[in-house]
């Protein structure tokens, strides 16, 4: 392409401008809790399980995601031969997947099956390339929280136990419900290593110590319990990132996708004045104002990721002006690439 200099112009027409002249061979993906300012140049915008399972059949050879950098990773394990990833900032990065470190998984994963159980670990998509590598090697999958039920289920049938990472809550929460019981529930201490206990060797279910900083720390119950009291007869539903007492004083808990529909339900069906939603505040609000003449969208918390804010509109048109020269491009480590993406294939295919 050529180094055409563009007059003096919003950001925003610089960037129709570049998608433009790309064409076909420019894909922009989006996460939902992405800013306003960034999703309206989004071509494809959904949650991790939606956004995955979109990239197989792009034939663009230039994909620039905006989110986190663990969704450029997976993007990179997806795409087809020739094509390139870019992520706007590549310090996007996520706080839940940092509290699991590949050596560490290793690590434990050795321990636990080294009696001779069967653990077959189910990685939630907020993890590192080098995290889902292990999980492929010790034959586990990825999950989602779209799929989190599926998922589990299906890992529960592979082996003696499941360790289910790095997210405690989702795991906790898909648990209670599929009927785990609490007593084969098992939440890793691992600053006192308690792999070796009797309760860890009879759990069915073990826990990671991780979180979403956002759910956990900013959606709490009495949140809850105040928004019922102002609204009585309306509903709370919430991400299962949330924890478990938050969840269970809810009326409903799901995905991104499941968030979106309920509300999209609750419109069509015009019976209720309002809803309260507890996840990420861009996709709250964008809700708010697409349904403000239908619905009274009332967020649980005003609630951001600093990490996913990191995206910005400036920085969109800084990676779309240097694709020729690579500029935000994402490189796996070649290593990883085939048990990485095992782990990420086996899931699309449980889920097909």
């Amino acid at each position: 392409m050529d180094n055409k200099v563009y007059a003096p112009d919003s950001t925003d027409a610089h960037i129709d401008a570049l998608k433009k002249r790309y064409g076909g061979d420019l894909v922009i993906l989006g996460h939902h809790y992405q800013s306003d300012d960034v999703i309206r140049h989004v071509d494809i915008v959904g949650d991790s399980l939606e956004l995955a399972r979109r990239i197989p059949d792009i034939k663009a050879r230039n994909i620039v995601f905006c989110g986190v950098y663990f969704m450029a990773e997976s993007a990179c394990l997806l795409a087809r031969p020739g094509q390139r990833v870019f992520l706007p900032d590549h310090d996007a990065d996520c706080a839940m997947a940092r509290m699991a470190r590949a050596e560490d998984v290793e690590r434990v994963l050795e321990r636990l099956t080294s009696t001779g159980r069967r653990i077959v670990p189910l990685v939630y998509v907020n993890s590192s390339l080098a995290v889902k590598a292990v999980v492929g090697r010790f034959g586990g999958a990825v999950c989602t929280s779209s799929n989190a039920r599926i998922m589990l289920e299906w890992a529960l049938k592979e082996g003696d136990a499941v360790l289910f990472l790095p997210d405690r809550n989702l795991g906790c929460n898909t648990a209670r419900a599929l009927g785990v019981p609490a007593d084969k529930q098992v939440l890793l201490d691992l600053s006192r290593d308690n792999l070796d206990t009797e309760d860890v060797r009879k759990a069915k279910l073990l826990l990671w110590p991780g979180c979403c900083p956002i759910h956990e720390s900013l959606m709490k119950v009495e949140m809850v319990d105040a928004f019922h009291q102002h609204f009585p007869g309306c509903r709370v539903i919430v991400h299962p990132e949330c924890s478990p007492e938050v969840v269970e004083r809810c009326d409903g808990a799901g995905s991104t996708a499941y968030l979106i529909k309920e509300v999209e339900n609750a419109v069509a069906q015009g019976r209720e004045s309002a809803l309260c939603v507890g996840t990420e505040f861009h996709l709250v609000r964008r809700l708010m104002e697409k349904y403000a003449d239908r619905i009274n969208i009332i967020p649980l918390a005003q609630a951001t990721c600093p990490d996913m804010d990191r995206v910005t509109a400036e920085k969109l048109l800084a990676t779309l002006e240097g694709l020729d020269a690579g500029k935000g491009e994402v490189f796996v480590e070649e290593a990883l690439k085939a048990p990485a993406r095992e782990s990420l294939v086996r899931m699309l295919e449980i889920c097909r």
